[in-house]
Order: structure tokens, then sequence, then C-alpha cells
């Protein structure tokens, strides 16, 4: 079965572009748009392999997201893609530190993020 991606971004335009890169390469794909709307799809959902999700949303942003994705069992091994426009090394190093495996800064080139997400489904 193909593998589940879960988009998280409150821009359509990433979503649908991450989801049309995704769906290319055979995944199968769920989008949300910000942080709350992730959390639940990912409950609803029967397995997520993989999630990408930006930083800076409303309602909740991507750091505690992936701050409450981590803190629970089932979810504590997601691989988890940041693709975010914060690309100080600050940023990078917090989203590392909360959970994210990897931290891509927008616009990631769709060669590079498909790479990543194959390594890290790997």
């Amino acid at each position: 079965m193909a593998k589940h991606i879960l988009i998280v971004d409150d821009s359509k335009t990433v979503r649908n572009l991450v989801a049309f890169i995704m769906k290319k390469e055979g995944f199968r794909v769920t989008s949300a748009e910000d942080g709350l709307d992730g959390l639940e799809k990912l409950y609803s959902a029967e397995q997520v392999d993989l999630i990408v999700s930006d930083v800076n949303m409303p309602r909740m942003d991507g750091l505690t997201f992936i701050k409450t994705v981590r803190e629970q069992e089932a979810y504590r091994d997601i691989p988890i893609v940041v693709l975010s426009t914060e690309g100080q090394d600050k940023d990078i190093a917090t989203g590392l530190t909360v959970g994210a495996n990897l931290y891509m800064v927008k616009p990631a080139q769709p060669e590079k993020l498909v790479r990543n997400v194959k390594m890290l489904l790997g």
C-alpha cells in the first residue's frame, strides 16, 4: 500500500504543491491547514507514515504541533519534515530540538523534498 503523508501548512498553495509532488511519486496525501487541523487528521487517519509541517500557522504553530505529536507514544517515531520560510540557524535548531527529523527552508526543490522523504521512509 502507498505510504501516507500528512501535509500541514496554512498556505493552500504550498499544500497543493507539496501534495501534487508527493502524489506524483505515488504517495497518498492528506492535507491540514494548521497544527490543530493536523492533529485531527493524524488522529482520524488509520496510518500516517510521514508528516511535512510548516512552522508559522494560525491556531497552532508547527513547533507546538510537532511537540504534541512527539509526546504521544503512538506517533513518536513518525518522521517529520519541517518546511518553513524561517531559515536561520536558531529556527532550524529549534525545529530539530522539538522533534523534527529534517528541516527544509522554503521554497524547497521538489527533487530534494522527494529524496529526503524517501530517505526518511527508507
